[in-house]
């Protein structure tokens, strides 16, 4: 529990640096979102790699999505994804109903416009987890109440 509050402020603060050192167009143009998602995907590459150094092989590409959802979200946010939906047809749906990141902003529809850029982050570490276990991915992030989100995965056939 004590390692919880940095990781949420370092989280903020990295948001805010982004946000502040960049320029007007940078924001207008959806930038820094894919800042702040390749910053994620670094951090969730060398996380997965450190998680799954002693792991057995995983089956199948449901099998590497259990294992993010409950092992890598444990080691990210301290409890497991509260649900995970398929079509099993290469999208898969994670459904976080008290998002961390998002608990400290009011429940208020008027804080959705300010989410986007406090998803991005985590939208990279999934992508970046799963490229370094083999699929490469598409990570989109959704909110219709707050704290609750959900995130979609689309695995790209190779």
């Amino acid at each position: 529990m004590a390692d919880e509050a940095p990781f949420q402020f370092l989280h903020s603060e990295l948001i805010q640096y982004i946000y502040k050192s960049a320029d007007t167009e940078d924001t207008e143009n959806g930038r820094n979102i894919s800042k702040l998602e390749n910053l994620g995907c670094r951090v969730g590459q060398g996380l997965i790699e450190r998680l799954t150094k002693d792991a057995p092989r995983f089956k199948d590409e449901l099998d590497i999505m259990k294992f993010i959802c409950k092992d890598f979200w444990t080691c990210l946010f301290k409890k497991q994804i509260d649900n995970l939906r398929t079509n099993h047809q290469g999208i898969y749906v994670l459904q976080d109903s008290q998002f961390r990141l998002l608990s400290h902003l009011s429940a208020g529809k008027q804080y959705l416009d300010y989410a986007p850029k406090y998803l991005a982050f985590t939208c990279g570490l999934v992508r970046g987890a799963l490229s370094n276990l083999g699929l490469r991915s598409v990570v989109t992030a959704e909110i219709s109440d707050m704290p609750a989100c959900k995130f979609q995965v689309l695995i790209q056939k190779m």
